[in-house]
């Protein structure tokens, strides 16, 4: 079934100027292949994007220590607006014309599974240390607790960030992005910055909100990470999107100064300390026993 154009967005969040790069590549893809849908981009400077007249951009401060977590305020205004609205990272590109389609309630993920067995297979390999893996399970377990779900009992489903799609489902999504905020601040209090994908698993079951796989055939895409594994595993050719890998690399380690970077570094820790110190008030005074009665793994 084809689906109306105003019942669908795309929505990416772009802090910082490397991304505000990508998200420009982005946009453009987006024009090029699915010309007509919109795109909402939240970012810290929208006035990078005033030639981008297609885009529809807001100003976003900030709530969280880094800026994984972001993206739920980019997902939540695409939904105030449009049915269905599909986050793609913005250093992700779109390589041929974009399949219209219908998507059911809930959120439907390029890349998901169950939990506890990504947990268990992250064990099994021990890659990375195996005490840095139970340490962190044991936290997702804290976190379930946190929101009343039995990660041990319950299907709770690990989201890739990159690339999902969320549908309005009688509010539900609402409650999604509810639980997804609160254990957001959690994790960035505890230093689990990045990695969303556990916190929108819990959220998500919390919520009752579905979770399907869907292999996404409609969308051809390239992100640098999983276009690499494809190659490993003989997947991909090198040479298949070999240019826009090379594009993406430019931009994400293009050359700087010995001072740009000594800036940069110095720019970025203080940052961390302000925001971190920020949150960790704003908790204080918001919901005390939530964010601090409780062991810390």
């Amino acid at each position: 079934m084809i689906a109306d154009k105003q019942d669908f967005c795309f929505c990416t969040y772009a802090g910082g100027s490397t991304y505000r790069t990508f998200a420009k590549n982005l946009i453009n893809d987006i024009q090029k292949y699915a010309p007509g849908i919109s795109i909402i981009i939240f970012t810290d400077k929208p006035d990078d994007f005033t030639t981008f007249s297609h885009a529809l951009v807001y100003k976003h401060e900030r709530k969280g220590v880094l800026h994984y977590h972001e993206r739920r305020f980019a997902i939540a205004k695409a939904l105030s607006m449009f049915k269905s609205c599909m986050y793609i990272d913005a250093d992700v590109r779109i390589c041929a014309p974009f399949v219209r389609r219908e998507w059911l309630p809930g959120i439907t993920a390029r890349s998901c599974c169950d939990m506890k067995k990504h947990f268990q297979k992250r064990m099994d390999n021990s890659n990375p240390n195996l005490t840095q893996v139970i340490r962190k399970y044991n936290f997702v377990k804290l976190l379930a607790q946190k929101i009343g779900v039995d990660l041990e009992q319950e299907e709770v489903k690990w989201i890739y960030e990159f690339l999902f799609v969320v549908t309005q489902d009688s509010g539900k999504e609402l409650e999604f992005l509810e639980y997804w905020d609160k254990l957001a601040l959690y994790c960035e209090l505890k230093g689990l910055n990045k990695h969303p994908a556990y916190a929108m698993g819990l959220a998500a079951t919390k919520a009752g909100l579905k979770v399907r796989h869907d292999v996404m055939d409609g969308i051809d895409f390239m992100d640098d990470r999983i276009e690499k594994i494809r190659i490993s595993t003989g997947e991909s050719q090198v040479d298949t999107k070999k240019t826009l890998m090379q594009a993406q690399y430019q931009i994400e380690y293009a050359k700087k100064s010995l001072f740009q970077e000594v800036k940069t570094k110095i720019i970025t820790k203080i940052e961390y300390i302000y925001y971190y110190f920020r949150l960790a008030i704003k908790t204080v005074i918001q919901d005390y026993s939530f964010y601090y009665d409780s062991e810390v793994f």
